[in-house]
């Protein structure tokens, strides 16, 4: 497995969301995380009854989880996220009110195994130090015949674009998604891009939705150890600057997203 990229550490991430979390559905889903695309990605997901027991890992804000409780009884579906700032976004939605909440780590879900119907996760992946041991994670805690539902975003073949969000997290080739989850032991693998309304045709392909159901009762039989304990690793002048150079990496996508929106906004005008 390649070296994470500068985001793609736990507490880096808790921290890039500390901030992120006050503009992320007003600044940031809209330009990059769209209803469109999310509502795109849970038809993969298989909501096809009020009763359905869910599990929406990374929720984040509850952005996904709005989309889940068009469909589902809100009383039926958790929600799992490490930062606890994300998290006290999704409590002020009426909406996600009777959604259980959970500060927990996708690699090792506070979850009992062989639970949940379905198993969502939207826009985390990329800060995974482990994708393997998450995507196995989420076989464990479907019951047998379950649906798993994953979407994040793919690798880019242009250069530039590829150093910045290499710099940033992870951007994964669509070939790894679907290993990742044949070798957690899915099967029915379905998979089908998505993007927001300013990507252009011809450019790669911008993410990708991915889903497979639970073949047999249990935990993967991947059989992987289990994580070596967290350890705590000092705040020191080189790992800020480390954050930092992520961050500004992934802030560097804003201005090309403002620009190909303004450029449609536009032509829809005229």
């Amino acid at each position: 497995m390649a070296a994470p990229r500068l985001i793609q550490h736990k507490a880096e991430a808790r921290w890039f969301y500390k901030v992120v979390s006050k503009g992320y559905d007003r600044w940031i889903n809209p330009l990059f995380w769209t209803a469109p695309m999310r509502d795109a990605a849970l038809e993969l997901a298989d909501l096809d009854r009020e009763d359905l027991e869910v599990a929406d890992v990374g929720a984040g804000t509850g952005f996904c989880t709005e989309g889940i409780v068009r469909h589902v009884a809100p009383g039926r579906v958790t929600m799992v996220d490490q930062s606890p700032d994300q998290l006290g976004r999704a409590r002020r939605k009426p909406a996600l009110a009777a959604v259980a909440k959970h500060l927990g780590d996708a690699e090792q879900l506070p979850l009992e195994t062989d639970r949940y119907d379905r198993y969502v996760s939207t826009g985390s992946i990329e800060y995974w130090p482990d994708p393997q041991r998450a995507i196995a994670e989420a076989y464990r805690v479907l019951r047998p015949g379950g649906v798993a539902m994953l979407a994040g975003p793919l690798a880019r073949s242009h250069p530039l674009a590829r150093r910045l969000s290499d710099t940033w997290m992870l951007f994964p080739a669509e070939r790894e998604y679907r290993d990742w989850f044949e070798r957690a032991g899915f099967t029915r693998i379905r998979a089908r891009h998505v993007a927001p309304g300013w990507w252009r045709d011809g450019w790669d392909p911008y993410a990708v939705a991915i889903s497979g159901v639970k073949a047999a009762a249990g935990p993967s039989p991947l059989g992987l150890a289990p994580p070596a304990p967290a350890t705590s690793e000092p705040v020191t002048p080189a790992r800020v600057a480390r954050f930092a150079a992520g961050s500004l990496a992934g802030a560097a996508f804003i201005p090309i997203a403002l620009w190909f929106s303004a450029i449609d906004r536009l032509r829809r005008r005229r």
